[in-house]
């Protein structure tokens, strides 16, 4: 006889096993979690309570604008309000010469709790003999004392500030508050002291280099006024060099004369011309300005106006006409020998102003020279006058520095960058130990130490393993039992565990027939009855599965969907477009019915925009576009827009579909009741044409096949929604689970 064995490797973890020894064992578990909970207890009660105390520190500049030092030309500088500097703090407050202060101050040597040596019990000294143990003897008591205030110090910044806080914790609630406090007292005082030494050491330096700098100006100044001297440089009005103040009043000068010499030139020669050709002297300004001319002028005008007064009573050859015209003629020749004489003197000017530029010439070569030699010594001059201007700027500034550091150091005047604004109060109940959390993580960790402890043991023992399903069973030969034991052996095993149980009975049902064939007598299994009380497709029809198949089978990107049996039939459209978005592709159904029956199964509402408010223009594509709350499909609604108004505009329609094709994968068009002639726009390149069928008895199908096979159809699939749960509208403001 044989039996069967299963390989140890293929076996599984029975859960409900592994978690059934949890209840089984719950007494032991809860018994251990009782008891290391008491032990923790016991351990809280006995504890020495410990205080904690917290002092804050504000790193801030405290100087006041009244008394800070004038550095409106300096570049500011703070490093201890940055990131870095305030960490540097942190280190000042927990150095160890701010301890060993604060340790003397308080006497924390003489207390046990600082120092171990003090209070040694006899298990100590026995460990100390043996070697188990170092003696803390051998450690000065002043290292001793830091090293436990170390152990119970914490100093450290609140981030993202400068706020530095200082915690002390202690067996004596008085020591915890004391402690800290007293740590930020003194480091305000080791602040202000680092401060205090470094104003010393800046006056100390100060001062003999303020003396140092005295000599040097005083030399530089004294260099200046000498090279002045020997230079000659003499400075005249507006700080500059003499020769050059001459220079440029000379060139001045000149132009002047040069002006002058041309106006009396040009003037001279005017009146020349006027002498020469005998025009009239009137037009000569020079002339008219001559106090002879003006008389002679003036005689000339009284002369002819009594010849004029004569010529009325008395004959031209009367001699006293002829005596007014004899004088007349002298006049006029006064008047031009006049006019030569200031021509002369016109002549004259000119040779003095001509002489007089030579004299200028000559002289504004010489400063030319003068300055040119100036300006050579002014350059070094210029020299030691910024060498002088230096030493004395950098002097003054010393010795303001200098009036700054010894006023605040005789004063003793300088703040500590810091202040303490929330000093260490007395606790009144200790941080630890804290009973009900430690009880409490005590139970807690305890079951599930021991919750874990049960869980392996479970393993470890086998007990909670199980066969894999479909592991291999190996014959092993075993001793043959006798005859009368064979009934006690059990059923085979299946996998999994389960007895082998009896074939189902079958009950009889008719048997699926070809359509016209009588059903035979025959029985059929019970499950094949379920499957026959599906409802058969017709020939020549095909199911929504189908349907979904052969468009995505042929790579269609348009599926036009004709219901000739009206508004029940667009179930199919709604159907197959939720089938294909449910595959993974991306799909829009466009309504393009009368009544909106295909979108009122996936909307809410049928007051969306839809395809009349894209032709009428008045949405975009986004606002158009909607989700359908039942499946990953989209929806293109009929819209709310004038029907007669947008289908002014159905000319659009083809680049629509052409716009919506770039987006989408397939593209599914409900049409309603209409014609092989209203589908010429949509259908398109690649586009598949299908016939909503519920009866397939009813006329309207036949009259809508013969309509679009007329029209050049020829590949019309008919589709059935027979068999699926109909779509129904989703129920106002809510969404789909």
């Amino acid at each position: 006889m044989s039996s069967a064995q299963l390989s140890a490797s293929d076996v599984d973890v029975d859960l409900g096993k592994l978690f059934a020894s949890l209840v089984k064992n719950w007494l032991r578990i809860l018994l251990w979690a009782l008891a290391i909970t008491g032990i923790a207890f016991v351990l809280a009660m006995l504890a020495t309570p410990k205080y904690r105390g917290e002092t804050r520190l504000l790193i801030e500049t405290r100087e006041s604008v009244f008394t800070q030092p004038d550095t409106r030309n300096q570049p500011q500088e703070n490093p201890l309000l940055d990131e870095e500097g305030v960490t540097s703090q942190v280190e000042i407050i927990g150095s160890t010469d701010i301890l060993k202060k604060v340790a003397a101050k308080l006497e924390l040597t003489k207390l046990p709790e600082f120092d171990e040596a003090a209070d040694l019990s006899a298990l100590d000294h026995f460990l100390i003999l043996t070697g188990l143990k170092t003696d803390p003897q051998e450690i000065p008591a002043e290292e001793r004392v830091l090293k436990r205030m170390r152990e119970k110090l914490e100093v450290y910044r609140v981030e993202r500030s400068r706020v530095i806080v200082i915690e002390f914790s202690s067996e004596d609630p008085k020591l915890s508050a004391e402690i800290p406090n007293a740590i930020a007292d003194e480091y305000l005082a080791v602040s202000t002291a680092a401060k205090l030494d470094s104003n010393t050491s800046a006056t100390g330096w100060l001062q003999p280099e303020i003396a140092d700098l005295r000599k040097r100006v005083k030399e530089a100044e004294a260099k200046v006024a000498e090279f002045r001297a020997t230079s000659d440089l003499l400075i005249g009005q507006n700080d500059s060099v003499l020769a050059t103040q001459q220079l440029s009043e000379l060139s001045t000068e000149l132009s002047r004369v040069r002006a002058n010499r041309a106006t009396a030139e040009a003037t001279a020669d005017s009146v020349r011309a006027a002498l020469r050709n005998g025009a009239s002297l009137e037009a000569l300004p020079k002339v008219l300005e001559s106090p002879l001319i003006q008389r002679l002028r003036e005689r000339e005008v009284q002369l002819k106006a009594d010849i004029a007064d004569l010529s009325t009573t008395l004959l031209d050859n009367h001699p006293r006409i002829r005596a007014l015209r004899s004088q007349l003629a002298d006049l006029e020749g006064q008047i031009r020998g006049e006019a030569q004489n200031v021509l002369r003197s016109l002549t004259t000017e000119a040779e003095t102003s001509r002489a007089r530029e030579s004299q200028l010439i000559t002289d504004l070569n010489r400063l030319k020279a003068e300055s040119a030699r100036a300006g050579e010594d002014e350059v070094e001059l210029r020299a030691l006058e910024r060498e002088a201007a230096a030493q004395r700027d950098l002097l003054n500034s010393y010795l303001t520095r200098y009036s700054e550091a010894a006023s605040r150091g005789d004063r003793n005047y300088l703040p500590a960058d810091a202040r303490i604004f929330s000093r260490a109060d007395v606790p009144t109940e200790p941080y630890f130990p804290k009973m009900l959390p430690i009880v409490g993580a005590a139970f807690v960790g305890s079951l599930l130490i021991m919750s874990i402890v049960t869980l392996l043991q479970e393993l470890f023992s086998g007990r909670a393993m199980q066969p894999a399903p479909g592991t291999r069973v190996e014959p092993v030969a075993v001793v043959p039992l006798p005859a009368s034991a064979s009934k006690a052996i059990p059923k085979p095993a299946v996998p999994g565990g389960a007895m082998a149980e009896p074939p189902a009975k079958f009950e009889t049902a008719a048997r699926l027939e070809p359509i016209g064939a009588e059903p035979s007598g025959a029985a059929v299994p019970k499950q094949d009855a379920e499957k026959a009380k599906k409802p058969v497709v017709s020939i020549g029809q095909i199911d929504i599965a189908q349907a979904v198949e052969k468009i995505i089978s042929t790579g269609a990107t348009r599926a036009i969907f004709v219901s000739p049996e009206g508004d029940e039939g667009a179930a199919s459209s709604v159907l197959v477009a939720r089938e294909i978005g449910d595959s993974g592709l991306r799909v829009l159904l466009l309504d393009m019915t009368a009544t909106g029956a295909a979108s009122r199964t996936m909307l809410e509402s049928s007051y969306f925009s839809g395809i009349t408010n894209l032709l009428s223009a008045e949405a975009q594509f986004a606002d158009v576009i909607h989700s359908d709350h039942y499946s990953e499909a989209h929806i293109i609604p009929v819209g709310t827009a004038d029907p007669v108004r947008a289908m002014r505009a159905a000319e659009r329609l083809p680049i629509i579909l052409e716009s919506l094709s770039t987006v989408y994968d397939v593209i599914v068009i409900e049409c309603g009741p209409t014609n092989a002639v209203a589908i010429n726009k949509l259908i398109g390149e690649g586009g598949a044409v299908m016939v909503s069928v519920l009866d397939p008895t009813d006329a309207a199908i036949m009259d809508a096949m013969a309509d679009l096979r007329s029209a050049g159809y020829k590949d019309v699939t008919l589709v059935s929604p027979e068999g699926q749960e109909a779509p129904t509208a989703p129920v106002p403001g809510r969404s789909a689970a």
